[in-house]
C-alpha cells in the first residue's frame, strides 16, 4: 500500500511539474508576444517610417509591419484589435471612419505633412483652365474639403463663409468658370490625370508619383498647411496610452525619422513633430 501511495505521489508530482512548466512556457510566450507591436501601412513613405521605427524602437519591443493594399483595411484591422496601430492617414479621414463604422480610433501623434495640390496634363497654368473644365476631386468628404479649400485660396472658386477645410461642392457660392466636378476615389486619382476630358486633378505626392510626377509638376499647391491633415500614428481609445504605443511614438518622432523625411522625402513632405 505504501509503495502504491508513493508511486501515486510521484505521478501526481510529475503531472504538477509538467503543468507548472507548461503554464510557465505559456506565460513566457504570452510575455514575448506582448512585445510585438503590429502596425499597418501601405504607401512607401509610411512603410519606410514603420520599418525605421522598428529598427530603433527601445524597451525590447519589436515592430511588425502589416502591409495592406487600400484605404479601408488598416482601419478595420485596428478597430477589430487585430493590430495595435496604423500609419496611413490624417485625422479627418480617421474621424470619417469612426463616424461611419462606429470606430474607436484615436490620432496619437502627427508624423508628417504631405505636399498636396492639383496637376494637369494639358495645362501649365491655372489661368489657362477653360470654361466648364472638368476638375477631379477626391470622393471622400475630408479630402474633398481640403481640395476645395486650395481652389478657394487661389481664387478659382468661392466657398461659403467659414467652412474652411470642411466645405463640400454644395458649399461653393461662386464658380466663375463653371468648373464641372468629377468625384474620384483617392486611389484612382492618378489614373484620372490621363483621362482626356479631365483638365485638372487633385492628388497626393505618393499617388501621383506612380505616373512619374512630383509636387514640382503641380500647377497649384496648397500653401496654407493645416496640421489636422498631417499623416498620423493612429491607435485605439483602449490602447492609446499603453507602453507599446508610447514606445512607438518615441521611435516615430526620432531624429532618424526626421532625417528620413527631410532627405528621402523632402520634396514631397515635411515633418509634423
Amino acid at each position: 500500500m505504501k509503495k502504491k501511495a508513493l508511486i501515486s505521489f510521484f505521478v501526481l508530482a510529475g503531472v504538477a511539474i509538467v503543468g507548472c512548466t507548461g503554464q510557465k512556457k505559456a506565460a513566457d510566450t504570452e510575455k514575448k508576444e506582448d512585445k510585438v507591436i503590429k502596425v499597418a501601412s501601405h504607401i512607401p513613405s509610411t512603410v519606410d517610417i514603420v520599418e525605421l521605427a522598428g529598427k530603433n524602437i527601445e524597451d525590447g519591443y519589436k515592430v511588425e509591419l502589416v502591409q495592406v493594399n487600400d484605404n479601408i483595411q488598416y482601419n478595420e484591422l485596428l478597430n477589430a484589435k487585430e493590430i495595435d496601430a496604423n500609419l496611413a492617414q490624417h485625422e479627418p479621414f480617421m474621424q470619417k471612419f469612426n463616424k461611419e463604422k462606429d470606430g474607436h480610433l484615436v490620432a496619437v501623434q502627427k508624423i508628417y505633412n504631405a505636399k498636396v495640390g492639383f496637376y494637369s496634363k494639358e495645362y501649365k497654368d491655372i489661368k489657362e483652365l477653360p470654361e466648364g473644365a472638368k476638375i477631379a476631386l477626391p470622393s471622400d468628404v475630408s479630402n474633398e474639403g481640403r481640395a476645395l479649400a486650395i481652389l478657394d485660396d487661389a481664387g478659382l472658386i468661392k466657398l461659403k463663409e467659414g467652412v474652411g477645410f470642411d466645405g463640400t461642392i454644395k458649399d461653393i457660392v461662386e464658380n466663375p468658370k463653371n468648373f464641372d466636378w468629377v468625384s474620384v476615389d483617392l486611389l484612382n486619382l492618378a489614373e484620372a490625370y490621363n483621362e482626356k476630358d479631365i483638365a485638372m486633378v487633385y492628388n497626393y505626392p505618393t499617388y501621383i508619383a506612380k505616373i512619374g510626377l512630383t509636387p514640382k509638376d503641380a500647377i497649384l499647391l496648397e500653401n496654407k498647411v493645416d496640421d489636422r491633415f498631417a499623416i498620423s500614428l493612429v491607435a485605439r481609445e483602449d490602447n492609446k496610452d499603453s507602453d507599446k504605443i508610447n514606445a512607438l511614438k518615441k521611435a516615430m518622432t526620432s531624429d532618424k525619422v526626421r532625417e528620413l523625411l527631410e532627405t528621402k522625402y523632402g520634396e514631397t513632405s515635411t515633418p509634423a513633430f
